[in-house]
C-alpha cells in the first residue's frame, strides 16, 4: 500500500469517527428529551435529576468533537467538500449541546414542580408530552438525514418545524387561560411555559442540524434563505 492511499484511508476513518460521534451525541440528547418528558408526565424528580446529570456527558462529547475537528483540519488540510463536512459537524455538535441544555432546563422545572407538590392537570401533561414527541421526532429525522446525507429529508424537517411552532403557541394559550382562571396555578404555569419554550427551542436546533445537512450535501447555505419550494428556511 503506498503512502498516499494509507493517508487517504486514515483521513476517511477520522471523518467517519466524527460522524459517529455526532450520531452518538444525537442519540444521547434524544434520550434526554424523552426522559425529561416522562419525568414531567410522572412527576418523577429522580428521573429529572438523571437528565440533569447526563448533561455532563453531552458537554464532554461536544468538546471531543470540536477538538477532533480542529485536529483533522490542522493535520489533513482538507479540500472544500471535506472542510464543509467538518465545519458542519462542529456546528451540529453546538446545536446538540444546546438541545441538551434545553432538556436540562425542562428537568429542573420538573423538580421545582415536584418539590411544591403541585398536581398537574392531565391535559397539561398530554400536551407537553405530545410537544416533546414532535420535537424528538424532528431531531431523529434530522440525524437520520445526516447519517444518509439526505437533503430532501432534511428539508422536510425544516418545513415541519413550523408545525411545532404552531403547537407551542397553542400550549401557551392554554397555560395563560389556566393562570387567568386560577391565580394559584401561576407559579407552576410559569414552569410549564418554560418547559414548552425549551421544547420549541429543541425544534429550532433540530432545524439547524437539518440545514447543515443540506449544506454538506448540496453546498447551499439556506439558513437565511429559502428551501426548494420557495418557503423561508
Amino acid at each position: 500500500m503506498n503512502e498516499q492511499v494509507h493517508l487517504s484511508r486514515q483521513f476517511d476513518a477520522e471523518l467517519e469517527r466524527l460522524r459517529s460521534q455526532v450520531l452518538q451525541m444525537g442519540g444521547l440528547v434524544e434520550t434526554q428529551i424523552t426522559s425529561a418528558s416522562a419525568a414531567y408526565a410522572q412527576n418523577d424528580a429522580a428521573l429529572a435529576t438523571r437528565v440533569v446529570d447526563t448533561d455532563k456527558q453531552v458537554n464532554a462529547l461536544q468538546k471531543n468533537i470540536d477538538n477532533d475537528c480542529i485536529h483533522v483540519i490542522a493535520k489533513r488540510q482538507p479540500t472544500a467538500s471535506d472542510l464543509r463536512l467538518i465545519m458542519s459537524i462542529s456546528k451540529m455538535a453546538t446545536d446538540l449541546e444546546r438541545i441538551g441544555d434545553e432538556a436540562k432546563k425542562m428537568a429542573k422545572c420538573v423538580r421545582r414542580i415536584q418539590e411544591r407538590g403541585q398536581r398537574l392537570v392531565e391535559s397539561d401533561t398530554a400536551n407537553i408530552r405530545h410537544l416533546a414527541a414532535v420535537a424528538s421526532a424532528l431531531l431523529r429525522r434530522a440525524l437520520d438525514a445526516f447519517a444518509r446525507l439526505d437533503s430532501d429529508q432534511a428539508e422536510t424537517v425544516i418545513r415541519d418545524d413550523k408545525e411545532l411552532d404552531r403547537e407551542f403557541k397553542a400550549v401557551i394559550r392554554q397555560v395563560i387561560t389556566y393562570m387567568m382562571e386560577d391565580p394559584r396555578t401561576i407559579t407552576t404555569s410559569i414552569d410549564i411555559t418554560t418547559i414548552a419554550r425549551a421544547i420549541e427551542r429543541i425544534g429550532d436546533h433540530a432545524k439547524n442540524v437539518a440545514e447543515q445537512v443540506v449544506y454538506i450535501d448540496e453546498g447551499k447555505d439556506i439558513r437565511y434563505g429559502k428551501i426548494n419550494d420557495g418557503e423561508e428556511a
